[in-house]
């Protein structure tokens, strides 16, 4: 597909001619406007996911001063919901809103910058990226594929998922079709579960039609938005699967490079204020959406047995040496994000570790 042309730039007419011998490059590339197109993995206004990339075009227009507006597309409106890589990598669109993991197909590393099971949770993965490293090497491996890469939002803990039918044992695992994307599918894959990769607004007719006996999608407040609640009866806590998961923005390099730097610097801004403001969210609306599933809606709350536990942890810490072992960048990643996580984890042990278990002591 032929490149757009990226930037739409205010005519100066006669009076800008005559005046052009006083404009410097610098002054000249402040007076243009920007009008970009950002295509998502969601339903158009999604709940959190959708109205975040909204969140973020909002704030963009107005940290320019109006002079950067971007128009959010929900999936499939000028592309599939699975296609927002190739779409923005090709110049289809400016910007993308999505989440890396989905794009192990194309570069296995990606994975590491969503999530990693039995990793980071949100605090310490956006330490990563904002002070470990993390950037940077997202940056990197993303230039390779003419992209820049964004943290634009995070859901923080995801639940295990939904399923149709009560797990007991692991021997109840075996067989099952689940929807689960990235490193945590190729864990569930090792212990005897099938699992695929399907766009969220299809895993309501999947589950509905037998087509899974289980899914993953996001947590209680985008679970209800979806319904499946109606179609799955159980719904699993056991979080380890995503700790964390950062939803990414990713803008066509050329794009990017064509910006002047007080743009640029608006686009930072606005990714991290939208990424707090997301993960803020998600705390207040799931725990508002938690309570009417199982009061409203009867839902049942399980945790996995020990051994399904046990069996996804050996199975994902084989998942990612198999990865690291075959892919050089994603050994380079790992390496950091490993390395980062070990030196968090005395802290995070008698800091927000051991608070939790007191409060829980001494208050119920």
């Amino acid at each position: 597909m032929q490149r757009r042309n990226f930037l739409k730039t205010v005519g100066l007419g006669a009076a800008g001619v005559a005046a052009a011998p006083f404009v410097t490059p610098s002054s000249a590339r402040a007076q243009e406007t920007y009008t970009w197109d950002m295509v998502t993995s969601w339903p158009k206004n999604f709940p959190a996911l959708g109205t975040g990339a909204n969140d973020f075009a909002r704030r963009v227009e107005q940290l320019s001063n109006g002079r950067m507006q971007i128009r959010v597309h929900g999936a499939g409106e000028l592309v599939p919901a699975l296609e927002v890589f190739d779409a923005v990598a090709a110049g289809t669109a400016e910007m993308g809103h999505s989440a890396s993991y989905y794009w192990r197909g194309k570069v296995a590393a990606s994975q590491f910058f969503t999530a990693v099971p039995f990793g980071m949770n949100t605090t310490e993965m956006n330490a990563w990226l904002y002070h470990g490293g993390g950037q940077e090497l997202w940056d990197e491996i993303y230039a390779n594929h003419n992209l820049k890469p964004f943290a634009v939002g995070n859901t923080g803990t995801q639940m295990a998922g939904w399923f149709k039918k009560e797990i007991n044992s692991l021997d109840d695992m075996q067989g099952l079709k689940l929807r689960l994307p990235g490193l945590a599918g190729e864990a569930m894959n090792g212990i005897g579960v099938s699992t695929v990769n399907i766009a969220g607004s299809e895993i309501f007719t999947s589950l509905q039609t037998g087509a899974l006996d289980a899914a993953d999608w996001v947590g209680p407040y985008n679970d209800l938005a979806f319904g499946l609640h109606q179609v799955a009866d159980y719904y699993y806590t056991s979080v380890w699967n995503e700790p964390t998961a950062v939803l990414e923005g990713t803008i066509n390099l050329d794009a990017w490079n064509a910006l002047p730097e007080d743009l640029q610097d608006v686009i930072r801004e606005a990714a991290r204020a939208s990424n707090l403001a997301m993960i803020s969210e998600f705390a207040f609306r799931n725990a508002q959406a938690l309570e009417a599933l199982v009061d409203e809606h009867g839902v049942q709350l399980r945790t996995f047995p020990e051994d399904v536990m046990a069996a996804l942890y050996t199975s994902s810490q084989e998942a990612i040496q198999r990865q690291v072992d075959n892919d050089e960048e994603s050994r380079r990643v790992y390496e950091s994000y490993s390395s980062f996580q070990k030196l968090l984890r005395p802290f995070s042990d008698v800091g927000e570790y051991a608070y939790l278990k007191s409060r829980d002591n001494v208050a119920g």
